[in-house]
Parts: C-alpha cells; structure tokens; sequence
C-alpha cells in the first residue's frame, strides 16, 4: 500500500521508529520532494487517522515496523494519499494487501450488501471482519454509514 510506504519513508531514511513532526515533514518535502510541508502535515493527518501513526508527547510514532517496508528507487506517492478514504476502500486495501484478487472482495461485500440491506461500508467491515482482519478502527464509520448516532 503507497500511504503505508509513503509515511515509512522518513522513519527508514532516520533509521527510527518515532520522528519529531518537523523531521517527518521535512524529510518529505525537502529532503524527498514528495509532497509540500502542508501536504506532508495532511499526510500525517491521514496516516494517523487510518492508524499508521500515533502522536507522542510531540513526536509522531510509526505503528508498525517502518523497516520491514520497502521503498523502491522509483516510488512517488500520488497526492490521492491525502485524500480521506472511505471505509469501503480501507477493507478493500487490507484484503488485497491479505492476498485476496481485488474483484473476488468487491464481490463478495456486494453480496453481502444485498444479503445484508446495509451501506456498503457496513458490508466491507462485516466482511472483514468474516475474514479475521482486524478492523476495529474502521466500525464507528460503518455505524455512522448506517445512520446509527447512538441516539436512538
């Protein structure tokens, strides 16, 4: 997934798991020219929302091992990374990453969609969830998908 190698880079070129915010900022605007610094703090934004990061005292820390993810020589992330994803393609991405085609997981959350009568948020996490991914993360916006607000 390019987030995941996007947001490994600085901590690989620093040889660190955690990173002073400046630093990761810098290290992916100036240093790789990826993105600008106000692009490089979405990103972080990003990443820590889909729990890539977390933020400690005023460091930001990796949540997985960042050298166990390759960067290849010719990698630029495409600026779609800072965008927010929805909870749909979050499960689709963990799937494909789990080794599933890609047209075999779309299919089947569409059937279990209409199986279901749910959005297709709540049918991506159901699935996933069917599967033995983790995707604890992802189930409060495949709630608010549903229109559950907890008033009711």
């Amino acid at each position: 997934m390019s987030l995941r190698v996007a947001v490994a880079a600085p901590f690989i070129q620093n040889g660190t798991a955690r990173l002073e915010e400046s630093e990761f900022v810098v290290a992916l605007s100036l240093d790789r020219d990826w993105f600008s610094p106000d692009q490089s703090k979405r990103l972080i934004d990003v990443a820590t929302r889909e729990g890539l990061l977390e933020h400690e005292d005023d460091d930001l820390v990796a949540t997985f091992d960042p050298s166990a993810v390759t960067v290849p020589e010719e990698f630029v992330p495409d600026e779609d990374l800072l965008r927010e994803r929805s909870a749909f393609e979050r499960v689709l991405d963990s799937l494909v990453a789990e080794g599933m085609e890609k047209h075999e997981a779309v299919g089947a959350i569409n059937s279990l969609q209409d199986d279901l009568g749910v959005t297709i948020e709540a049918a991506a996490v159901v699935y996933a969830r069917r599967q033995g991914l983790d995707v604890s993360d992802l189930v409060p916006i495949a709630r608010s998908a549903v229109g559950d607000d907890g008033d009711g």
